[in-house]
């Protein structure tokens, strides 16, 4: 992802890289400091690693009911509303699931491992409902129900995402775009020739890497992944994207989708349900009239709603 003319910093964040794009090159440094504020709140809130955070708390209160701050309460509540409007492929309830998995600390160390061995928790079986999560968003308290353990990891960056663009363009008064790990906001008026990502299974790798350039002028742009968030488990590989009927990783046929939504929020949700949904996300896809572009395990692409097609030289 590049623009010439803007300014740009990148840094470290979450687990993964952070990119701020600004038309005014010389907002760089005040725009990293309210990106800094933003993002450092959001850890405090919805960090699964943290035992201080306001998440953990939540999963350690043993269903009592418990005071939030406003930023818990928004993350909170667009997980709900991922889960409701996938029908409960977008989960947060996968807290248990994914520490089994041995992810139950920071990624970079559980890819650090050979293998993180065995599961660490019961048999495999189905997540349980979204629907025993409760947010009384009035009053600012949630609570769980029957030992429910949540993880916000779904759709917390990409509404981090969002947060930081729409503050950064309203402090600055300028186009911005903010990437935390390929989860892609835009906000404020886009430079002449608008926005151009890099769409790939890795936001990380090269731009020579295999894949497609695509521009946005606004709204949001997620990709999600089986092959990049992936670590040794028990001796088999596995990733980060839990099916809620078995409380395994996602067995699909897409490698890596990406979607384009008003919102960055709305993209990963659709970009995750996807994976999930395998072969059925083509028609709920495009009969939501999102674009996006899906990639098999053999590279194939096929694409809804008026995603570009591909170019000679950013072959899959």
């Amino acid at each position: 992802m590049s623009s010439s003319a803007v300014g740009r910093d990148t840094f470290e964040v979450f687990g993964t890289t952070a990119v701020l794009l600004m038309t005014d090159p010389g907002a760089v440094r005040q725009a990293r400091a309210i990106a800094d504020r933003v993002l450092a709140d959001v850890d405090l809130a919805a960090s699964r690693f943290r035992p201080d955070s306001e998440l953990s708390r939540l999963n350690a209160a043993g269903g009592k009911p418990l005071a939030v701050s406003a930023t818990f309460a928004d993350l909170l509540a667009a997980a709900l509303r991922a889960a409701k409007l996938t029908g409960g492929d977008v989960n947060p309830t996968c807290a248990r699931a994914l520490t089994g998995l041995g992810y139950n600390r920071d990624f970079a160390e559980v890819k650090a491992a050979s293998d993180v061995g065995p599961r660490l928790t019961g048999p495999v079986g189905p997540l349980p409902s979204w629907h025993t999560v409760h947010l009384d968003r009035a009053a600012r308290r949630a609570w769980l129900e029957h030992g429910t353990q949540i993880d916000l990891g779904a759709t917390a960056k990409a509404w981090a995402a969002d947060r930081c663009a729409a503050q950064l363009a309203d402090s600055l008064h300028c186009g911005v775009l903010v990437s935390l790990g390929g989860d892609v906001a835009a906000a404020g008026p886009p430079p002449p020739d608008h926005w151009p990502i890099r769409v790939i299974d890795d936001h990380a790798a090269p731009e020579s890497t295999p894949g497609q350039t695509v521009t946005i002028s606004s709204g949001g742009l997620a990709t999600s992944s089986t092959t990049v968030r992936t670590w040794m488990a028990g001796g088999r590989r596995v990733h980060h994207i839990i099916d809620p009927a078995t409380g395994e990783p996602a067995r699909s046929c897409w490698r890596t989708v990406s979607v384009a939504a008003g919102t960055c929020t709305d993209a990963n949700i659709a970009s995750t349900a996807a994976i999930i949904r395998g072969v059925a996300a083509v028609g709920w896809l495009h009969d939501l009239g999102l674009p996006a572009r899906l990639v098999r395990d053999d590279g194939s692409v096929q694409t809804t709603a008026g995603w570009p097609t591909d170019v000679p030289g950013d072959a899959a």
